[in-house]
Formats: C-alpha cells, structure tokens, sequence
C-alpha cells in the first residue's frame, strides 16, 4: 500500500491522497460520521434529510421534498417565511446519502422516548421513526436573529444536529434561568419553552437589532446547547 504521509513540502501523491479521503466501510449503524463534518446514512427505508444537505449517495435512493401542505395549514407559512432552514427532504431506498451543512461540525444522538428541539438551521437528519413538527418563536422580536423557527422531536430514534465548532451544553434548574442569544442557541430539552426578551439599551447602544438585543430566556428543568458563533439567519437592519 502507498505511504498515506504527506511528503516534506506537504504535497500527496495522487494514490496517498486517494487511501487518506476514501469512503471508510465501517457500516456501525445508520448514521456513521466518515468526519467531523460529513454524515453517511446507511439507508434501508427511509429519513429525512435537511434540504439541500445531500453531497453524494450511492445506491438506489429517492429524495422527495416535503411539500408545504404535508403537515397541515399552519406549517403553510412556517415553511414560506423559514426557507431552506425549516425544510426537509424524505430520502429512500437502499444505499450510503452523505450529507454536510457548509462545514459545520455534526453530533448524532439516540433519542430514547424522549423530546428536544433544535433550532431550524441546525437540524441534519432524522429517523423516520420520530415524530417531529415545525415551531414559530410567538415574538416577532424574534425575526431580528436566526432563532425564529425551530423543530421539536420526539420519540425514539436518531438525530444528527450540526454546530460550528464544538457545542456546549448548559444546564437549566428553577433556581438557575439561562438567557441565551437566539443566533448561538442549537437545541434545548423538550420540557422548556423559551420566552422572547429584547433589550432596548442594548439595542440603542448598539444602533441597530443585534443578536444580543433579542434573548432567549429558558426557566424550568433542562438544558439547553449553544456553539460559539452567532449564525445570523435574518437580520433586522432598521435604523
């Protein structure tokens, strides 16, 4: 086999680079991570997807975009207004579907009977045995940062939910509320309903709606995950 180490001036041949990137068969269940950053479903039956995440497939494999009724008329407007972030894609069939979101990094997760919600952009894949739905945050305020929509989940099953850079977990107690930024915010414990706070000094100081002006307040039992960037979504540029 050919050195896989990288010459001096840092250059591969061809075959090395070939043996360092190729597809590894580890066929440990059915969502694998080939990285950090790149998701492989071992698809027998079907998932969803997030929109636009597939990158390559292998196999017999069929993509249908769930379609603005699917799920009712209250998800009408959920889905026009969210775009590409709040919306899923049912793959099928018997094959490998890799899928990335522009680099970010992807965590699986085994849902054992329980609930959680992530924030819209943030959700990768789904088992189809899982039950989910499509959120609206009730405060317009909240348009102003990309925590808008968010998908709840529940039941048993897996998830791949993608962060930039490594995430953190907060714990949420009575005795001990959380207020995080909506463009930070990834997930949090099916148990808690975050309130829609602004803060108008912060929002005068600054001069325009940021991130940190819209809040999120979490109380109650939980926890909640947030990653060390601001993904902006939709930003308020009013003046």
């Amino acid at each position: 086999m050919s050195d896989i180490h990288p010459t001096p001036d840092a250059r591969y041949t061809l075959d090395a680079f070939v043996q360092k990137t190729m597809e590894r068969e580890l066929r440990q269940g059915l969502f694998e991570l080939e990285s950090e950053r790149i998701l492989d479903i071992n698809l027998d039956g079907e998932v969803w997807i997030k929109t636009g995440a597939m990158i390559a497939y292998t196999g017999q494999v069929k993509f249908v975009r769930e379609k603005l009724l699917d799920r009712g008329l209250g998800n009408l407007l959920k889905s026009a207004v969210g775009g590409e972030g709040a919306r899923l894609t049912k793959a099928s069939g018997n094959g490998s579907v890799f899928c990335a979101d522009t680099g970010k990094k992807i965590t699986v997760l085994q849902l054992q009977d329980e609930a959680v919600f992530v924030n819209g952009n943030d959700l990768l894949a789904l088992e189809s045995t899982l039950q989910y739905d499509i959120k609206m945050l009730k405060k317009i305020a909240a348009i102003a940062a990309g925590g808008l929509f968010n998908v709840r989940i529940e039941g048993t099953g897996l998830i791949a939910i993608t962060s930039h850079y490594d995430p953190l977990t907060l714990p949420v107690t009575p005795d001990a509320p959380i207020t995080t930024d909506p463009n930070a915010t990834v997930m949090w414990s099916g148990g808690l309903t975050p309130k829609i706070k602004t803060d108008v000094q912060l929002k005068t100081l600054l001069g325009r709606g940021s991130g940190e002006s819209v809040q999120m307040e979490f109380q109650g039992d939980g926890f909640v995950v947030v990653q060390p960037y601001e993904e902006v979504i939709l930003q308020n540029t009013t003046r």
